[in-house]
């Protein structure tokens, strides 16, 4: 077992590193919103020592596997837990592309970029951008189209074993960049094509016995709150 202490980002950095061997991880929140390591320093010695006499969950998150190919060699890969984002980089341009999934052509878009979530990043930027909470035990992947320059640009959930491939136009004159997790950027050119598939292996995330998925999602977004009022 793995124990990382931080906030969300030092657990999304230790999730791509520790994934591929089947470690489970452990999270004590030393960050600011803590969803995903969600034990409390106030809480770290009775927590710890209920996980480690056995009595703890385990969750199996998947991570997603994105692979940016230019000419038909690959110039770049990356794994995220959250989500693999295209965006303009520096430029304040928008962003024009194909997208396809199983190799059916989906759609055309023009946008500022576009967001590719786990369930587990469904609570993270592509909540911002207007994507739906997933429970983190659906096997599904989130796509959130940010800012299209469309009336009828949505977010749509797709099944989690597809593989999505977006086109970057030729057209283009300036070079977008793809990040995951917000932590590991390659730069595209105009014709790059980017493919995004669920990573076979899977994080193993533990959590205390006690562990409420609704209630985190309560506390920490602030989501079901009334209006003036807490949430509960």
């Amino acid at each position: 077992m793995v124990i990382v202490v931080g906030g969300d980002g030092s657990l999304l950095g230790a999730a791509r590193a520790l994934a591929r061997h089947n470690v489970p991880v452990l999270g004590i929140n030393r960050g600011s919103l803590g969803f995903l390591t969600d034990i409390r320093p106030d809480e770290l010695e009775v927590k710890c020592a209920e996980v480690l006499d056995g009595h703890y969950l385990v969750e199996n998150r998947f991570l997603l596997q994105a692979e940016v190919r230019r000419h038909g060699e690959a110039i770049g890969q990356g794994d995220a837990l959250n989500d693999v984002v295209l965006h303009p980089g520096k430029s304040t341009r928008m962003i024009e592309f194909e997208i396809y999934i199983d190799g059916q052509f989906v759609c055309s878009q023009k946008a500022d970029g576009l967001i590719v979530a786990t369930p587990t990043g469904s609570t993270a930027y592509a909540l911002s951008a207007g994507g739906p909470i997933m429970h983190p035990k659906l096997d599904a992947i989130v796509i959130v189209p940010m800012y299209p320059h469309t009336l009828s640009g949505r977010p749509i959930v797709v099944d989690g074993n597809s593989e999505l491939k977006i086109v970057v136009s030729k057209d283009m004159t300036i070079y977008p960049q793809v990040s995951c997790d917000g932590q590991n950027h390659f730069t595209c050119a105009p014709g790059d094509t980017i493919t995004v598939s669920k990573k076979p292996q899977k994080l193993r995330l533990i959590h205390p016995l006690d562990h409420n998925y609704y209630e985190v999602c309560r506390t920490k977004l602030g989501w079901g709150s009334r209006l003036g009022g807490g949430g509960d």
